[in-house]
């Protein structure tokens, strides 16, 4: 047979990628996450001479420049962008494989874990319980990074994330801890000199307070209205995209707001709030602990969820008996 009629076998996908630096992948991925390779270094524990080498071999093996380097900056070119969304998911993937033998054989839950959450919900309630889930797992490291941003699991690294409202994120699993009340409040002193509003068309007519998102958007305040989910965009005098100063902007009596429960069930109970139009405060909305779906979770997020969801449901947030208007009424005659 004529040498030039023989079929050449398919390359063994397998073997082509044997010949491929694994290190270089990983040191790869590392930099494109951190934005830098002095950072991403750090993050891996050697230096930043040997994460450039690992990365200058992979390029050179792939025959693709894969960032865009300067004195000031790194980024991803156009094929470093094309090779991360294809390879970061396999990495991932084997990290967690290793992650899960390793448990397998080494006895208590240990390793690094690395949890989202909103940043008020983060502050007031997620972080006060870290310290008692580390005395009971001292060798779980735990990293804590509040961002009202959505989080992205696979980009950010993140094990665990606490998010607030509506769920409609269909690759993760979400666990509702408690639901999430919202409800509008106002200072004592505020409400003696301006009353309250005794319906949601009188709100217009009140200093109102709003919450501007991450992404930008002014907080919308909900409510149910004959069973339905009834939006409202009340002008504002003033606006903060800091929760917690939208709560200490109420209580200096420069207003009133609609605010999640666990940051005003303790004023509220304290007598530093009072709250109004409960009954039509909206209730499709959750406080959840979302992971990613794995047919094994890693130990160390398997005891980190159990834990979380015990503490969290344990806390006292439920201020329904505090919102009518009798107990407001008789809070602003006592």
């Amino acid at each position: 047979m004529d040498a030039s009629n023989r079929s050449i076998p398919a390359a063994d996908p397998l073997a082509t990628s044997f010949a491929t630096s694994y290190a270089g992948v990983v040191a790869f991925i590392a930099v494109a996450n951190e934005g830098s390779f002095a950072k991403a270094g750090d993050r891996l524990g050697i230096g930043r001479s040997a994460v450039s080498r690992s990365v200058q071999k992979l390029e050179a093996q792939l025959d693709a420049r894969l960032f865009h380097r300067t004195t000031r900056s790194t980024a991803l070119t156009r094929e470093g962008e094309l090779f991360y969304a294809s390879c970061h998911p396999g990495v991932a993937h084997i990290a967690h494989a290793l992650d899960e033998m390793r448990e397998l054989r080494q006895g208590p839950p240990r390793g690094q874990l690395r949890i989202g959450s909103a940043v008020g919900f983060g502050r007031k309630v997620v972080a006060p319980l870290l310290r008692g889930f580390r005395e009971r797992y001292p060798q779980i490291a735990l990293e804590l990074l509040l961002d009202d941003r959505p989080a992205d699991f696979t980009t950010d690294c993140i094990d665990v994330w606490f998010r607030n409202g509506r769920m409609e994120d269909s690759q993760v699993v979400a666990k509702q801890l408690i639901p999430m009340q919202m409800l509008v409040v106002a200072s004592p002193g505020y409400a003696r000199a301006h009353g309250l509003p005794g319906g949601i068309d009188e709100l217009a007519a009140h200093r109102c307070i709003n919450f501007r998102r991450a992404s930008g958007r002014v907080c919308d305040w909900e409510f149910k209205r004959d069973g339905q989910l009834h939006k409202i965009a009340l002008p504002a005098a003033q606006t903060f995209n800091d929760a917690d100063l939208v709560l200490q902007s109420v209580l200096a009596g420069e207003g009133i707001a609609q605010v999640a429960a666990y940051q005003a069930c303790d004023e509220l109970r304290a007598g530093r709030l009072v709250a109004c139009l409960g009954e039509q405060a909206p209730d499709d909305r959750g406080h959840y602990l979302c992971y990613l779906n794995r047919r094994q979770l890693p130990a160390r997020i398997r005891v980190f969820i159990d834990h979380m969801t015990t503490q969290i449901r344990a806390l006292d947030l439920d201020c329904t008996a505090l919102t009518s208007p009798a107990a407001a009424r008789q809070h602003l005659s006592s």
